[in-house]
């Protein structure tokens, strides 16, 4: 059944709802969790049993000793910010872990005080949900592709890849070796190197991989991990190296965001920004703003 016959099938069957009782309905078939059940499937399991595996590996803030420059940056933000990676940790988990005082969704102003704020929260991965969205919504049938996430850090765009696409090849690159031996133990764990390897290297040396590339990933990648100078190096090598047109460059946030803060111009003629059509359902923990971060560009 596809979407319009299962439209007309609903409509006949609100029809014949008591007019008092379709409000609820339609109440329940919006925030009732009884039918997520359908919405489950083999993908979401694997990547839920990867998430698993990686929290009894990682601290809470799934962050590595050896990432001084990330826990520096986000010390000098104008408001005290903490890491939740959203691959390991979704909404209700986080509300799970503020119950029993693990963690914290609010600071104190003056200590002693019912005075708070907001923590800001920040993540360097994809939710489950967001990584569908990618490579089920935004990106087109990756079959005999190449897919090269800079920054790769837990895997997640890798393992979202290999289950939610048919890229013949998902490539990884990574400057944390503390993360590059982790992605490399998920790889082997659960069967994923036939398509998936992890590059341990900086992107600034990956000339010829990047010119091979048809799908480039940047999710937060430079912003906490180098200081401006380094940046602004990276980002013109990715300009003047990745140009094989018709190759599409997804990043969080837009190009624009990132280059105004670096006070960096834009390749004239570089990427064209594609329209996305962020109105989707991909279950109850879809966040429409976190989607509408994602941008999609093609390479002309």
């Amino acid at each position: 059944m596809n979407f319009v016959e299962a439209k007309l099938e609903l409509q006949q069957l609100l029809n014949k709802v008591n007019l008092c009782e379709v409000g609820k309905l339609l109440d329940w078939m919006k925030n009732s969790d009884e039918l997520d059940h359908l919405l489950l499937d083999n993908n979401k399991v694997i990547l839920q049993n990867i998430a698993d595996d990686l929290r009894a590996r990682l601290p809470l803030d799934a962050m590595f000793p050896s990432e001084a420059a990330a826990h520096l940056k986000m010390q000098q933000c104008a408001r005290p910010t903490v890491h939740v990676d959203s691959f390991l940790y979704g909404d209700e988990q986080v509300d799970s872990l503020c119950e029993e005082g693990a963690m914290s969704r609010n600071y104190c102003l003056s200590c002693g005080s019912f005075r708070t704020a907001p923590l800001e929260f920040i993540s360097h991965s994809f939710s489950a949900t967001e990584l569908q969205f990618v490579f089920q919504n935004l990106l087109p049938d990756l079959r005999d592709r190449t897919v090269v996430d800079v920054g790769s850090r837990l895997g997640a765009v890798l393992y979202g890849g290999y289950v939610y696409s048919s890229a013949s090849r998902l490539f990884g690159l990574e400057v944390n070796e503390d993360f590059v031996r982790l992605q490399n133990d998920i790889v082997h764990k659960y069967k994923l190197c036939d398509r998936v390897q992890v590059v341990h290297a900086d992107v600034c040396t990956q000339e010829v991989l990047l010119q091979s590339t048809d799908v480039l990933i940047m999710n937060n990648v430079f912003e906490y991990f180098l200081e401006s100078s380094k940046q602004v190096s990276a980002w013109r090598f990715i300009m003047q190296t990745f140009r094989k047109t018709g190759s599409l460059l997804v990043t969080v946030p837009s190009l624009q965001e990132s280059l105004n803060a670096l006070q960096v111009a834009l390749e004239p003629g570089w990427v064209e920004e594609l329209p996305v059509d962020y109105n989707v359902y991909l279950g109850r923990d879809t966040d429409p703003e976190a989607l509408r971060q994602i941008h999609l560009y093609r390479v002309l």
